[in-house]
């Protein structure tokens, strides 16, 4: 049984774990760079420990300190959080050799998803519908690449086996374009990510991005905790989520949340996890999965009052899970906006100090952040500062709590989004929703957002 967890992160994610792990009665290690040395799950955890300099490659993506540090304190469990090693397979199997436990699924299972090859293959095989595409990754021979990209037809897209975040990935929209796209795209997938191998599947013009949350347990059990609409989204990046998905009807909902959790249950999926789809016409298309907690996680612990992050502790210990499918209700509606420290209008990091701090509150709202009157944000990580998320009895209702929460939040002279984030709020097609992954670099690149009004 695991007594003490050590958090590999830093920030609201350190902070929020931190969190579950004394609601269940853990101790806590809370490792940290020395840029973090302030941050406050350091001062409350129950054990600290520097790991290295600010540079990430030398602190939190060091895979032999992160171990070592569990070994100094006595952690015997970690808990990667999301973003750094969360997903990186040699991590959770170095975890496991060491006679830790991993909080997160089976390094095997970490490194058949982290492959989009192998990721598309194994949902296919489990009957989660994908994107029509090459079979596996795309061969070496031009002529064999011609072929199948007649087969996909035009536009499609190559994406790196091994890539995320939006790179590696290139859109082609004829078969004289294809070669050159694939040459390409497999020299940046060697250099970012390792891997060289890249695949082809068709390009939807004007998806959304919608997401199924699932947890699962060692016991063979797993349940889909409904879906989040993550469509409002900037270079790949995501700025709103929501839960659930305007506009989609349940019955179709629920059958691809049967078919995600059938999934885990097939792969031997242990913890919380996501299934992400483009959505289109009525249909999903499975893209990746996530095999770690997500950044927007809240909004769906807020319609379905289930805490996901205690909940993936709880299996990782050998619990099962608590409930079945039928015991899973869905409340309301939830909104959340990401408050990054960068400028409005550029997107341009913004590291500074928060010379106070007055997070808004008020009935549905929650505020995850680390922030405190005076931290300063460094500029080695993420720009990530604060989550905030307003639920309601329906999604006017959400939206109406969030415009009131991004007035009252404060954070001093430290710049942050949060000025574009009310004006989303109120832009006609958020408000409409259903909108598509292009909506806001569309109205963006339209300057229809800020139009001729200099208030940023």
């Amino acid at each position: 049984m695991v007594s003490t967890v050590l958090i590999a992160n830093r920030g609201e994610i350190a902070l929020r774990i931190l969190r579950a792990c004394r609601e269940l009665g853990l101790s806590t290690v809370a490792v940290h760079s020395e840029a973090d040395a302030s941050l406050r799950h350091v001062a409350l955890a129950d054990r600290s420990l520097c790991i290295g300099p600010a540079a990430s490659a030398e602190s939190y993506l060091s895979i032999p300190r992160l171990i070592r540090a569990a070994e100094l304190t006595g952690a015997d469990a970690i808990h990667p959080g999301y973003g750094f090693l969360s997903e990186n397979a040699d991590f959770a199997e170095a975890v496991e050799r060491a006679g830790l436990t991993f909080i997160g699924p089976p390094s095997g299972v970490i490194r058949t998803m982290g492959d989009k090859v192998a990721a598309k293959r194994a949902m296919t095989e489990a009957g989660v519908p994908c994107v029509p595409g090459s079979d596996g990754a795309l061969p070496k021979d031009p002529d064999e690449i011609a072929r199948i990209g007649e087969d996909i037809g035009f536009p499609l897209i190559v994406k790196a086996a091994g890539g995320g975040g939006g790179r590696g990935m290139r859109i082609v929209r004829s078969a004289g374009d294809l070669a050159g796209a694939v040459s390409t795209t497999r020299a940046e997938a060697g250099r970012a990510f390792g891997n060289p191998e890249v695949y082809a599947e068709r390009f939807l013009e004007h998806p959304r991005h919608v997401e199924i949350q699932v947890l699962a347990d060692t016991h063979g059990n797993a349940v889909w905790l409904g879906e989040r609409d993550c469509s409002m989204q900037r270079r790949h990046q995501k700025v709103i989520e929501e839960a659930p998905a305007p506009g989609i009807p349940r019955e179709v909902v629920a059958e691809i949340g049967e078919r995600c959790a059938a999934a885990c249950r097939e792969i031997g999926y242990v913890g919380a996890g996501t299934f992400e789809f483009l959505y289109e016409d009525g249909d999903f298309f499975f893209i990746e999965m996530n095999t770690r907690v997500q950044v927007e996680h809240p909004v769906t612990e807020m319609v379905s009052g289930v805490d996901i992050v205690a909940e993936g502790i709880r299996v990782a210990q050998g619990h099962p899970l608590p409930f079945e499918q039928g015991d899973i209700t869905f409340d309301g509606h939830a909104v959340e906006c990401r408050i990054n420290a960068e400028d409005p209008r550029s997107f341009a990091p913004a590291p500074g100090v928060a010379d106070q701090w007055v997070p808004p509150g008020g009935p549905g709202i929650r505020v995850e952040s680390h922030l405190y009157p005076g931290y300063e944000v460094p500029p080695h990580y993420d720009s990530l500062v604060a989550k905030v998320i307003a639920h309601g009895r329906d999604r006017a209702e959400a939206i109406a709590r969030m415009k009131g929460v991004l007035a009252e939040l404060d954070s001093g002279e430290l710049v942050t989004n949060a000025a574009l984030q009310m004006r989303l709020m109120d832009e006609p097609g958020f408000a409409e929703g259903g909108f598509d992954i292009h909506h806001l670099e569309a109205i963006i690149e339209a300057g229809t957002l800020w139009g001729t009004d200099d208030d940023a």
